[in-house]
């Protein structure tokens, strides 16, 4: 199967594809994300090998990328809630705070951005693409071609460092 014949197939079939994403993801610019990634991954396998069903092909692959992201999203909302103790999270402040709880909030992040200033620069790469961009494990894995297992010992220790952090700031 060429490329072009791939081309022809993901241009027609493109507004079924991102509809079918966007109802699994529930929201557009991630379908519009996890549809790129569809023609990029889809792209690098006709690289590789023939593939004879194309379009089932496609479907799947846009499907199992909105699986992982689901899942990323699932695991990294259970992990926000199982790694760091429930005092903790009720101590971040809230719009309404009282002016003590602001200030203790803002030195809870200035002491966080000093602890994670000191991680090193792939450290800080776990952490950046797993929070801030909601990348999953594998992702993160097989972006910074590191093992699965690496990224999540990285991860847990980097909230053992938020956590203790924030344990510190509550001692008098």
């Amino acid at each position: 199967m060429s490329q072009s014949r791939f081309n022809q197939v993901f241009l027609t079939q493109r507004v079924i594809l991102l509809r079918t994403l966007q109802r699994m993801v529930n929201n557009h610019s991630t379908a519009e994300d996890l549809l790129q990634e569809t023609y990029l991954r889809v792209t690098r396998a006709l690289s590789e090998r023939p593939i004879d069903h194309l379009e089932p092909f496609v479907y799947q692959t846009a499907r199992n990328l909105a699986l992982d992201h689901l899942r990323s999203r699932r695991i990294q909302a259970r992990t926000l809630q199982e790694d760091v103790p429930l005092d903790v999270l009720q101590s971040v402040a809230a719009p309404a705070s009282t002016p003590e709880e602001a200030i203790q909030a803002e030195q809870l992040l200035e002491h966080l951005s000093v602890s994670l200033g000191q991680l090193s620069a792939r450290q800080q790469r776990i952490f950046i693409l797993s929070r801030l961009h909601g990348c999953s494990y594998q992702e993160i894995a097989d972006q910074l071609n590191v093992s699965l297992s690496t990224v999540q010992k990285e991860l847990k220790l980097i909230m053992a460092i938020c956590v203790g952090v924030a344990e510190r700031l509550d001692q008098p």
